[in-house]
């Protein structure tokens, strides 16, 4: 994934955590607007977390944090 939507996925999981606590869970869809205005961006997000790692649909924000962090 490019540095700004990388940036933006540490960001809003930071949020989450911050309003929520350690144990919220979020869905790729978290990451972008309600509008399909960057469906390329949408579907590189989706990739990653669906066939690349074989997420389910809710994760942990920690542990998508982190996952982002390390450049996995």
């Amino acid at each position: 994934m490019n540095e700004s939507i990388s940036q933006k996925i540490i960001a809003v999981c930071d949020e989450k955590i911050e309003k929520k606590g350690e144990n919220v869970g979020l869905s790729f869809y978290a990451f972008f607007s309600n509008k399909n205005d960057n469906p390329e961006l949408l579907m590189e997000v989706a990739e990653w977390w669906i066939m690349t790692h074989k997420l389910d649909h809710f994760e942990k924000a920690v542990k998508i944090r982190e996952m982002v962090k390390s450049g996995l």
